[in-house]
């Protein structure tokens, strides 16, 4: 994620919802397990199951995605980054020891892989300008872009939301801006989803092999 701009606030929400709540889903400031794992489900459409993939979280938290993606059965090598040490911390800690599973809150050290998703990273910015914000999101979707061979898929809350509950310390995306952005910069293959009853959408990006 950017630098350019301290994100001190962000680390130090999150660190503290880890502190209160542990390893769920409540830990990483999700409603309900089971928006999370439909919003997991709507990612996962970028991926065949079938064969063994190799795939980066972006904003990974504790690594809850890898525990959903073992729970289905995939042959996954997972690499999961974060910013929050204490999130690369306690994924450390519940996945120690696995070869097909390891945390870094270092981009830098990032492989290519095969994919790269993101969920619910992009919806808290505290007191941040939006327009700062879009300009993170944009960083952050172009390096994932360029440590997937294979596509990208990412979500966050959306601009067509109800007015009355909408917050102030949250991001709101525009749905279209971000199709398109993906359109003329990543591939031809864009999907917008916009259907599963969810505040969100997610977009999915695969790239011609």
């Amino acid at each position: 994620m950017s630098d350019s701009f301290d994100l001190s606030k962000i680390i130090n929400y999150f660190t503290e919802k880890l502190n209160e709540y542990g390893a769920t889903y409540r830990g990483v400031d999700y409603n309900s397990y089971e928006a999370q794992t439909i919003r997991f489900s709507q990612l996962l459409k970028l991926i065949d199951p079938s064969l063994r993939y190799s795939l980066l979280d972006f904003g990974s938290a504790y690594g809850m995605m890898y525990d959903y993606l073992i729970h289905l059965g995939h042959d996954v090598h997972y690499v999961g980054y974060d910013i929050a040490d204490s999130m690369i911390a306690k994924g450390r800690e519940l996945y120690p020891d696995n070869p097909d599973c390891w945390f870094t809150n270092n981009i830098e050290e990032v492989p290519m892989l095969d994919y790269a998703v993101v969920s619910g990273t992009f919806n808290l910015k505290l007191d941040v300008d939006p327009d700062i914000w879009t300009q993170l999101v944009i960083d952050s979707l172009n390096q994932m872009n360029a440590h997937a061979t294979k596509g990208i898929a990412f979500n966050m809350l959306t601009g067509y939301s109800d007015p009355d509950r909408m917050r102030p310390d949250l991001y709101y995306g525009d749905p279209c801006f971000f199709f398109d952005y993906c359109k003329r910069n990543f591939s031809r293959n864009v999907a917008l989803l916009h259907d599963y009853n969810l505040f969100d959408f997610t977009i999915i990006v695969r790239k011609e092999m």
